[in-house]
């Protein structure tokens, strides 16, 4: 008997009949686009493929020009911080672009409790409040029990700056029960990458283990929205296959979402096929290349406008500062993708490869929060949404009137302002101060500038996690 998850919400002949007749598209249709995205009302599948279309420099300039607009007019110059935390490597898939394959030959590690309370230490130190928990797909040796047991050890500690506040994760597509659990331990975003929508694609590079069925893979959100998880987090490993499909299915992929939860997803990852233990790029024909992976985040920006759009430390410093402008608002920072690799740095103790792949901006937090700053965006290490029960169709309505501005700008600032007053540098802070007295000269709303004031004063005092 069939299963009842059945992806067939993903209409390749669909995908491919809207890319073959949207070939071509007139300066008349363009604009006629660009003025409809501006408004931040999304777009149909059949006007993003117009737009994937497009190569020329003058229209791409305008393509950027609007996704900046609208990510403004959505999130502000607000950009949320945050790092991954791997915590087991053990993986019975043999994903062939991926370093935790079953057969890559890693290191093997899994951290116990108390080498998990070193790595979360060493991630609170450089100032994160909030994790994305990664494991390989291993129930032998990282069953569900132990994924529940980190997220309860992690919520659980307490260090001289304070503590993480949100964890969002990233498992194996899994049942509506344990989906349960996993909202009952109160995660964030229910984090899962489709890599490619692309079946005979999917079917080769995921050949044995359970992450192999594509149907059961790709209707795992459906299962986490029906255990009441709210928040999920979609991507695609562009490298795969076409990116100009990956694009419409992941359209295909929200449309279904919205139809039958009301509710797409919370965040779109969009990372790139890297090098990794294992894996040889030249086999892989459809490597994105900068132009079309900045193209992309601009689409998707027109596309789901208000959706957190996360860009990796796979990428390198430069094209992360550039792409940052053309939708994003979320990053991560100081990242390391192996497993007990926080700790190694803060120790100088070098252990085995343990990694999943390779990381190009390895630049601090820190750093990366001096250069936000110098740029005029705004570092958020805010949580707030998830702990107010704004997630969901809850945020989006938030969202779709404007009205997020009014919390994610304020939040933001005491979360900057914490950082400053516990882990930045001179140089940080100096920027950082500036930043802050910039952004409350701009709020209009009397009562809330001096709300501000006073929380931020209270927190140069000493006190701790103030947000509206």
């Amino acid at each position: 008997m069939p299963s009842k998850y059945q992806a067939d919400f993903i209409n390749e002949q669909a995908i491919n009949d809207c890319l073959a007749r949207n070939h071509e598209i007139s300066d008349e249709e363009f604009n006629a686009i660009l003025t409809k995205a501006a408004s931040a009302q999304g777009l149909s599948i059949d006007e993003v493929a117009k737009l994937l279309n497009i190569e020329d420099d003058a229209r791409l300039a305008k393509l950027y020009d609007t996704a900046h607009q609208v990510k403004e007019k959505i999130y502000g110059k607000r950009i949320v911080i945050f790092a991954p935390l791997y915590v087991s490597n053990y993986c019975v898939n043999t994903c062939t672009y991926c370093g935790y394959s079953a057969c890559s030959g890693i290191t093997r590690k899994k951290l116990n409790m108390a080498e998990l309370a070193e790595e979360v230490r060493a991630l609170e130190e450089m100032g994160h409040k909030r994790l994305a928990l990664e494991v390989g797909e291993d129930l032998a040796n990282c069953n569900f029990d132990y994924i529940l047991e980190c997220i309860e050890t992690i919520y659980s500690l307490k260090f001289k700056n304070g503590s993480i506040r949100r964890i969002n994760v990233n498992v194996a597509a899994t049942t509506v029960e344990r989906y349960k659990q996993l909202h009952a331990a109160e995660i964030g975003t229910y984090i899962l990458f489709q890599e490619t929508y692309h079946r005979e694609t999917y079917a080769r590079v995921h050949p044995k283990g359970p992450k192999h069925d594509y149907d059961w893979h790709t209707t795992a959100f459906d299962r986490a929205m029906e255990a009441q998880i709210d928040d999920v987090g979609a991507g695609i490993l562009f490298g795969l296959y076409d990116y100009k499909f990956e694009v419409l299915g992941l359209l295909q992929h929200a449309a279904h979402l919205e139809e039958k939860f009301g509710c797409g997803p919370h965040t779109v990852s969009v990372p790139r096929l890297k090098p990794a233990l294992g894996v040889d790029l030249a086999t892989y024909p459809y490597m994105i290349s900068d132009n079309d992976f900045k193209k992309v985040i601009a689409i998707i920006r027109l596309a789901l406008p208000y959706v957190g759009i996360i860009l990796s430390t796979r990428e390198s410093q430069e094209l992360r500062d550039e792409i940052i402008r053309y939708g994003v608002s979320q990053i991560s920072a100081g990242s390391c993708t192996g497993v007990g690799g926080y700790s190694e740095h803060v120790s100088g103790i070098s252990a085995a490869n343990t990694a999943q792949f390779s990381v190009e901006d390895e630049r601090s937090p820190d750093e990366v929060i001096l250069s936000l700053c110098k740029s005029g965006y705004l570092p958020s290490y805010c949580t707030a949404c998830y702990r107010q029960g704004r997630v969901g169709d809850r945020f989006m309505a938030l969202a779709k009137s404007g009205d997020i501005q009014n919390v994610c700008q304020p939040n933001a600032l005491l979360t900057l302002q914490e950082y400053l007053c516990d882990y930045a540098s001179p140089e940080t802070v100096k920027a950082g101060e500036e930043l802050i007295a910039n952004e409350l000269a701009q709020i209009k709303n009397e009562n809330m500038r001096k709300l501000l004031i006073n929380q931020l004063a209270k927190i140069k005092e000493g006190k701790r996690d103030f947000y509206l």
